[in-house]
């Protein structure tokens, strides 16, 4: 009994230290505040409380129990939302790999094919054809994983796989926390579909991939009507068969949940907005380098995109007897950045995806790209933030700084898309992080920094692999001319 008493008092204590930690109070003071969906505070405070906004405000006070920030000379955004990543998944997907002109995805089907084989399904359909899978079961907690993000300035990311034609359904995380449950925002998001090809068996071709599509859909919506006059009417009608994989796509056909279509070239563009009309499904397009030449039918569909940062460019140095790049393929590059200007000009809802490139810092070096080409920066700031939380259906929750709200804050020093900015810390389900600066390389303070404009500690940004050679010093130098002694 005195035992059982012992395990009960050491239950009651942990409780109540668990309570005390959650219930952690912050306030950032003096601070410049970018609500995003009002007006600036120039000089304000926020208060931070059991992971929501308590307060904010010009007038607002910092609680007695809250540990003070001082925010003078930092501005406050709501926490940066990746739109589109593969974040949390214990094995990173490969990259679609074109199948011919418009296509893509043969070795992302092909790396689903291998992984149904290890992993065992009871659907009717094959690897790559199955919109059941959820994300979040193959989602793993732990905060280590998300540092590179968390340091670029990131609290929250849309993930899914990209692999096969269907990659399941998608989860909005926050990148901290030590349960999945704990870090989820939102599950499941939206269906996704890539067109993608499966080598070595149907659809082999693009062309058979949305032939495929198409006819899955045909058969999820007749499965629904046979499962309806089934449940109105059962005697003497033989048992509907279930089956989760066409059962997956009845809430998609009925406009309960979004289908992402990944489509970066015109022809499939096309495609998902023929598919979408057909179906009249809930459509967002991810990816849309070339969205800006259907802007006018995205408004009219309304139909939102996840813009694509991963930029076009060189991979290396040209060879000196090489051909030179086709015009197509010049134009190309030059109007991708130019993209996000377009849409929001025809009205056009769009959030930022990094679209897997290969450093996490190109997202904002590309954001400040778009707004040298013809995007406003309210714009830019707003795709990174409330304009994803309304894509995925979260702003009543999440996107903008406002009382009651996720505390999902990132804290910059200098202009966020000026050449000189400093991540100093983000605050995720209200837990601060502080943003560890760079080391500096051998050689001193006159080495170079990270690459993507002063952003700290993210992928892609380490002195150790960006700094110069270290040539300082005295040097003895003999110049030898020609004919002379």
């Amino acid at each position: 009994m005195k035992s059982r008493l012992f395990l009960v008092a050491i239950a009651a204590i942990g409780s109540v230290f668990g309570q005390q930690a959650s219930a952690q109070s912050y306030a950032i003071t003096n601070a410049r505040i970018v609500t995003v969906s009002g007006a600036t505070i120039e000089k304000g405070t926020i208060v931070v409380r059991d992971g929501l906004i308590e307060a904010v405000g010009a007038n607002a006070a910092a609680p007695a129990d809250a540990q003070v920030f001082d925010g003078t000379g930092l501005t406050v955004y709501p926490g940066f939302v990746d739109a589109l990543t593969n974040l949390g998944l214990q094995a990173p997907a490969r990259p679609a790999t074109p199948a011919g002109p418009g296509g893509g995805g043969g070795q992302a089907a092909a790396a689903a094919a291998a992984a149904a084989a290890a992993s065992p399904s009871n659907s009717n359909y094959p690897a790559g054809f199955r919109p059941e899978e959820m994300t979040l079961d193959d989602v793993r907690a732990g905060d280590a994983q998300f540092e590179a993000n968390r340091n670029a300035g990131f609290t929250t990311a849309l993930t899914v796989g990209r692999t096969g034609i269907f990659n399941g359904h998608s989860a909005l995380i926050d990148l901290a926390g030590s349960s999945v449950s704990g870090m989820t925002v939102k599950n499941p998001v939206a269906l996704h579909i890539t067109f993608a090809t499966i080598p070595g068996t149907y659809p082999g071709s693009l062309l058979g991939t949305f032939s495929a599509l198409r006819q899955m859909f045909n058969d999820a919506r007749r499965q629904q009507e046979i499962q309806k006059m089934y449940a109105a009417n059962p005697k003497g009608m033989k048992r509907p068969e279930a089956d989760k994989s066409l059962e997956a796509l009845i809430p998609a056909l009925n406009r309960e949940i979004p289908v992402v279509f990944t489509a970066n070239r015109s022809i499939e563009i096309v495609r998902a907005l023929d598919l979408a009309k057909e179906y009249n499904l809930k459509a967002i397009i991810a990816g849309g380098q070339e969205s800006a030449e259907f802007a006018g039918r995205l408004k009219a569909q309304d139909v939102p995109v996840l813009l694509s940062l991963n930029f076009p460019k060189r991979t290396a140095a040209a060879a000196p007897d090489a051909d030179p790049e086709s015009m197509e393929t010049l134009r190309f590059r030059a109007e991708v950045p130019k993209t996000a200007g377009k849409l929001a000009a025809a009205g056009v809802k769009f959030a930022f995806q990094g679209g897997g490139a290969a450093s996490v810092n190109d997202f904002l070096t590309n954001a400040i790209k778009s707004t040298e080409n013809g995007l406003a920066k309210d714009a830019a700031l707003r795709a990174m933030t409330l304009s994803p939380a309304e894509i995925f259906g979260v702003n009543d929750r999440t996107g903008s700084i406002e009382t009651g709200k996720i505390a999902n804050l990132t804290v910059v020093r200098g202009d966020l898309f000026g050449a000189q900015k400093t991540i100093t810390h983000v605050f995720i389900d209200g837990t601060v992080f502080e943003i560890k600066p760079p080391a500096q390389p051998q050689g001193g303070p006159g080495g170079r920094g990270p690459r993507g404009g002063g952003q700290g500690g993210g992928q892609g940004a380490n002195p150790a692999n960006s700094a110069e050679p270290n040539v300082a010093g005295t040097y003895a130098i003999t110049i030898q001319a020609p004919g002379q002694p």
